[in-house]
C-alpha cells in the first residue's frame, strides 16, 4: 500500500526549497515558478494551494492546486498522494495541466469521483527556443497600449474560445478574464499587429522568471490567416523576449496543430517535452 501522508499544504517557509526544486526545470515549470515569484506561497496571495511531497528539506514532488491543478516533478508516490489531496478536497480546478506522465496518472486516479472530462489533450508538445529568430519579424508587431484594451479583448475572447472550447465570459461573466487581458497590457506583455483598428495577430508572454517566459493566446485573425501573419509575428515576440524578459521562450501546443507546429519551428522553436491537458 503506498502511503500518501507525505503530501502537505506548503507555506512561504518553504518557498526557497520550493523555488529550488522549480528551477531545476525552468521551461516545463515556468508558469508555476513565476506564480511563487510573484505572490509566495501563503493561500491567500497565491489563489490555491501548493502541495508538497515529502519533509521540509526534503521536497521530492509539487503541486500547485488552484484554477489549475499542476504537478511539479511528481513521482508516482507523489501523484497517488496529490490525487488522494485532491479527491478528499473535491474539484475546484478548471484543468488539470502539465507533463504528460504525471497528469495522465493523476486523471486516472481522479476521473472515478471527479466524473467525465470535457475535453482531454493528451499530448501537448512543448516547445522552446533561446536563439534569434530564424525569420524576419513583422515591424509592426509592438506592445499593445491600454487605450486598445477595447480593440484587444474581442480578438482574445475569441482565441480562447476557438482554443479551450468555451468562452471566457462563461461563469462571472468574463471579469476575471478581463482583468488578465488587462493586467497583461498594463505590464508590457501584450503584443499585436493592429491595423486600422483591427488585431490583425496577437500573442501575450504570460509567465515570467529570469530563466524563461511562455508565449500564450496566439492568434491571427480568421480572415488573414495563410499570409504569413503567424511566422512574422511569432517572430516579433519572440525577439522582444528574448531581449527584454528572458533568455529562453518556450510554449506548448496541441499536437493537432498541425498548422501552428509548423508555424513555431519555422521560427525556430524546438521540441523539448510534452505536456497534457483533462478539461473540464
Amino acid at each position: 500500500m503506498l502511503r500518501t501522508s507525505a503530501s502537505r499544504v506548503l507555506d512561504d517557509g518553504d518557498r526557497d526549497e520550493v523555488l529550488a526544486l522549480l528551477d531545476t526545470d525552468p521551461v516545463a515549470n515556468v508558469f508555476v515558478a513565476a506564480r511563487v515569484r510573484a505572490v509566495g506561497l501563503s493561500p491567500s496571495r497565491l489563489g490555491g494551494q501548493m502541495w508538497g511531497y515529502g519533509p521540509r528539506g526534503g521536497l521530492v514532488s509539487l503541486c500547485y492546486a488552484g484554477a489549475n491543478l499542476v504537478p511539479v516533478h511528481a513521482t508516482r508516490e507523489a501523484v497517488h498522494a496529490f490525487a488522494d489531496r485532491a479527491r478528499r478536497q473535491g474539484r475546484r480546478c478548471s484543468s488539470i495541466v502539465g507533463p504528460a506522465a504525471a497528469v495522465e496518472q493523476l486523471w486516472e486516479r481522479l476521473e472515478p469521483h471527479w466524473g467525465r472530462a470535457r475535453a482531454i489533450r493528451s499530448a501537448q508538445p512543448v516547445m522552446a527556443t533561446s536563439s534569434a529568430p530564424a525569420v524576419e519579424p513583422d515591424p509592426l508587431v509592438r506592445r499593445v497600449r491600454p487605450e486598445e484594451f477595447g480593440i484587444l479583448l474581442p480578438a482574445c475572447v475569441a482565441m480562447f474560445t476557438e482554443e479551450v472550447g468555451v468562452s471566457p465570459d462563461n461563469g462571472d461573466g468574463g471579469a476575471l478574464y478581463r482583468s488578465r487581458v488587462a493586467e497583461l497590457i498594463r505590464i508590457g506583455r501584450s503584443y499585436a499587429r493592429i491595423d486600422d483598428g483591427q488585431v490583425v495577430f496577437k500573442a501575450e508572454i504570460g509567465a515570467v522568471t529570469p530563466h524563461a517566459c511562455q508565449i500564450q493566446g496566439v492568434w491571427v485573425h480568421p480572415d488573414l490567416r495563410g499570409r504569413g501573419h503567424a511566422v512574422a509575428g511569432m517572430a516579433a515576440v519572440v525577439e522582444q523576449a528574448l531581449k527584454y524578459f528572458a533568455p529562453v521562450v518556450t510554449l506548448y501546443v496541441n499536437d493537432f496543430n498541425l498548422p501552428a507546429r509548423a508555424v513555431y519551428r519555422r521560427v525556430g522553436f524546438q521540441e523539448v517535452d510534452s505536456f497534457m491537458s483533462v478539461l473540464f
